[in-house]
């Protein structure tokens, strides 16, 4: 009992900390204007236009750090308060989210491969625990092993989902550093936004593979006793 307890912990705590750091380091540096004076805007245009991404829209997005970039429309929509404001917290995530459309344009390994996966695990995430509990009530194990290779599709596509992310942010901070757009100590404040984002992906895997584990345990468990 006291095992599943931890568990359980483990798994709500992991991602709940991670969202904390990451709402606390761009709630204090979105409070820190650049030198640059450039809005989230402007910045992202900037950095799109140096690498001849001018097909690619900036567009205003809905709700707090809803930053995301659309590979199929070539938008990238910034949050309200990242799209107008003058922050070093905007300006990383806006230089992160032009990351990933230049990702995208140079066909980038790991983001074609997440991309070809996004089918498969959405069919993996919403189906396997129908087979997974089909299989744990009837003790049925082909049911069962078919419910952890769905969710295991979902596992790969947040380990791959890694990557995609450090290499965005490492192409962010390479812009906005070799274009002057950031300067001296803001440099530093706009890596502790990213490492702080990228950890919420870092917990998510942690909390798949871990909760892909517990089952194979079980999956092993019901062969033993058979």
């Amino acid at each position: 009992m006291a095992g599943f307890l931890i568990y359980f912990l483990l798994i709500a705590l992991i991602p709940i900390g991670a969202q904390m750091r990451v709402k606390s380091t761009f709630k204090k540096y979105s409070k820190v204007a650049t030198t640059s004076g450039m809005t989230g805007r402007e910045m992202a245009r900037r950095i799109l236009d140096e690498n001849g991404l001018h097909n690619v829209k900036v567009v205003e997005g809905r709700g707090f750090l809803s930053d995301h970039y659309n590979p199929i429309t070539k938008t990238v929509a910034l949050s309200p308060d990242n799209y107008h404001g003058h922050s070093v917290a905007g300006a990383a995530v806006a230089a992160h989210e032009v990351g990933h459309a230049i990702q995208d344009a140079e066909s980038y390994a790991f983001l074609r491969f997440r991309h070809a996966l996004v089918p498969v695990a959405n069919i993996g995430s919403n189906m396997s625990w129908v087979f997974l509990l089909i299989g744990m009530f009837t003790q049925l194990t082909g049911m069962f092993l078919l419910g952890i290779i769905l969710m295991a599709a979902g596992v790969v596509f947040q380990l791959i989902t890694l990557p995609v992310e450090f290499n965005a942010s490492s192409r962010a901070m390479n812009q906005i550093v070799s274009l002057g757009l950031i300067r001296n100590e803001e440099e530093r404040h706009a890596r502790k936004v990213l490492n702080a984002a990228a950890m919420t992906y870092v917990a998510a895997a942690a909390v798949a593979v871990i909760e892909l584990l517990r089952l194979v345990l079980i999956f092993t468990g019901m062969n033993g006793d058979d």
